[in-house]
């Protein structure tokens, strides 16, 4: 009977884990899951079966769940190409208003037009980049 409440536990675990995501309930219904195999084995008194569970769980927490963090855990992803664009500074070096222009961005001549279509920017000025649209970049002088 104790082994089919761990072995019940194990997966409820193992199955809460997909809402997580932090490999912990994966863990400990790893434990459950070794408990239960020890239990149904031996059919032993129920405080081997809390400390089968208690050292389970430590290994696999201390043990196993660092390697698995570092191996598997993904890095924020970073932005490039257009989508690294928006928010950065270009020059103006043809005058941009709603409907063209250019600029010069990251050492580049861009076409440009203003985010604002009642805005232009005179040449030397400073604006920011707002979206990329196309080949085209979207500029606005701020506030």
């Amino acid at each position: 009977m104790a082994a089919i409440v761990w072995l019940v536990a194990g997966i409820l675990l193992a199955a809460a884990e997909m809402l997580t995501g932090d490999l912990t309930l994966l863990m400990l219904g790893s434990a459950a899951l070794a408990t239960a195999g020890v239990s149904g084995v031996f059919d032993p008194p129920l405080w081997v079966d809390a400390i089968v569970f208690g050292i389970s769980a430590l290994v696999l927490m201390l043990g196993v769940r660092p390697f698995l963090l570092r191996r598997f855990a993904t890095p924020p992803p970073h932005q490039t190409n257009a989508a690294a664009l928006p928010g950065k500074t270009a020059h103006v070096l043809e005058a941009v208003d709603g409907h063209g222009g250019r600029v010069k961005l990251d050492g580049e001549v861009w076409s440009a037009r203003s985010f604002d279509p009642a805005e232009a920017y005179e040449v030397g000025a400073t604006v920011y980049i707002m979206k990329i649209d196309g080949a085209t970049a979207v500029v606005w002088k701020g506030p």
